[in-house]
């Protein structure tokens, strides 16, 4: 994935929690990930592993494969 791609990624998963009312640190939580590593992802800093985003998207209760869909 290409850094814009990052950003994109990061920005659905803020979107998608908002939608559902889960702060950062509920969603840490949720995944067993750091409220660090949480932030991180939704800046767009880091390449998160698939296996981290599968956690993210059964704790946002959606499909990986929405998850990856960047348009909102």
């Amino acid at each position: 994935m290409e850094k814009d791609d990052f950003l994109k990624l990061g920005y659905k998963i803020k979107f998608e929690r908002g939608k559902r009312k889960i702060s950062q640190l509920d969603l840490a939580l949720k995944t067993g990930l750091t409220t660090r590593t949480v932030s991180r992802i939704e800046c767009g800093t880091i390449d998160p592993k698939l296996s981290t985003l599968s956690k993210i998207a059964n704790a946002l209760e959606i499909d990986l494969i929405e998850l990856l869909d960047f348009r909102l």
